[in-house]
């Protein structure tokens, strides 16, 4: 096929940015170890033949295929699966299932590399997350028969438009897709408007719905409240980016004019940004206290959340959630991480990765929108002096959230007949 040779010469002629783009070091971002040549498809044999291959890219989809993981266990203990990720972090997340799973690194989209994945792993089918489309990934699949499945998939109306402009691209990717296992009916559509067969469509709804907190989440944040402080107010800015944390430490700064014992725990989206946000807090002179440091004092007032996987349990300890990636033009985080905690969701104007669910729970009653620090600061402090409408903006979300689960079992029910 011309695109796919076009697209090779291109990948190899810019491999040496896109190798230095994953592996330069940074302050603060984990490395890959000596399983860096896992990306090129050197990677060791399962302990078993014939795994079962899920793909989730990083921590998000990691979060969102785990219920998946354990309802396909449940079903087939005695089908392997392994797991690969492309980040760091998504690793530590995957390692987080125990012996649930095998994880490996993906390999990166040079046709050789996976052959050389392929060839040691030998999987029966793949099922990948979201819509994390590569032309080899899914021509190497063709050539050998494998089973495809995209799981969650979203299509946006922005990226339908993109592929209609590239229909051939298009075409290419979706020719070795075995089932889309769509969202929303939105997202469905669009993948019918781009030629996708009406049968190799379904609709299951969103995975991340099906989100569970057990109890010892719940207690490990009763137990992080107790060291903040039960008798104050604390917020979280969750997964945060460059160019949000100085308007979210703004919104700070005016919320402690009116309650001056509030504190703000501040989560970095990405572990390399810990240093930069922490020298960032104490330039602009709030008292800090990083998670890896131990316990805040009264005094503090940012608490900075320093460490990997501990998300669930500091949204647990607060009253109130901003969800990061939304007052700058990333289109926002998971919303449904805090709603199913039933605590109030606040997010900025930025939310196209989400804008279904963003519309969902506001037609629900069950976020708010803010558009600067000023209007943060002002959404933070109504909730804060109201505790009947934090309570009810809280619940409203948590019951949207439990009104919508069922995606984890829509998608086994598509799964199960192409794994045997």
């Amino acid at each position: 096929m011309p695109y796919r040779h076009v697209y090779n010469l291109l990948i190899h002629l810019f491999s040496p940015v896109l190798l230095a783009m994953l592996y330069w070091p940074k302050r603060g971002k984990p490395g890959f170890g000596r399983r860096w040549p896992e990306h090129l498809g050197w990677v060791r044999p399962t302990s078993t033949a014939r795994p079962l291959w899920l793909h989730a890219v990083s921590v998000g989809e990691v979060v969102a295929a785990t219920p998946l993981i354990k309802a396909l266990k449940a079903a087939h203990p005695e089908i392997p699966i392994v797991v690969t990720t492309t980040t760091r972090t998504g690793a530590d997340q995957v390692a987080r299932l125990g012996e649930l799973v095998e994880h490996r690194y993906a390999p990166l989209d040079f046709p050789w590399a996976v052959a050389g994945f392929m060839r040691r792993i030998r999987p029966r089918a793949l099922l990948i997350m979201e819509t994390e489309l590569w032309p080899n990934l899914l021509h190497a699949c063709g050539q050998r028969r494998l089973p495809v499945l995209v799981l969650n998939a979203r299509l946006s109306a922005r990226s339908a438009d993109r592929y209609r402009r590239f229909h051939g691209i298009f075409r290419l990717l979706s020719a070795n897709i075995t089932h889309i296992a769509c969202q929303h009916r939105d997202d469905a559509e669009r993948f019918a408007g781009l030629g996708v067969p009406r049968y190799r469509l379904s609709i299951t709804g969103s995975m991340k719905f099906d989100i569970e907190y057990g109890e010892g989440i719940l207690e490990q944040g009763r137990q992080l409240r107790e060291q903040l402080g039960t008798a104050r107010p604390v917020w979280i800015a969750a997964s945060t980016h460059e160019g949000e944390d100085e308007q979210l430490l703004a919104a700070h700064r005016q919320l402690l004019q009116r309650h001056p014992d509030a504190l703000l725990i501040l989560v970095p989206r990405h572990p390399q940004r810990f240093d930069q946000v922490a020298e960032l807090v104490a330039q602009q002179g709030f008292i800090l206290c990083r998670r890896t440091e131990g316990n805040p004092g009264p005094q503090t007032q940012v608490y900075l959340g320093d460490t990997m996987g501990e998300l669930p349990v500091m949204l647990a300890a607060a009253d109130i959630a901003f969800v990061g990636g939304s007052l700058i033009e990333r289109g926002g985080h998971n919303l449904l991480e805090p709603a199913a905690l039933g605590k109030p969701v606040l997010t900025g104007p930025y939310t196209f990765n989400f804008s279904d669910i963003y519309l969902r729970l506001k037609n629900n009653d069950a976020i708010i929108a803010v558009h600067d620090s000023h209007t943060l600061s002002t959404s933070l402090n109504n909730l804060l002096q109201d505790e009947t409408y934090r309570l009810r903006i809280g619940q409203n979300a948590k019951k949207f959230v439990y009104n919508n689960k069922g995606a984890i079992k829509k998608t086994l029910e598509q799964t199960l007949p192409f794994i045997h």
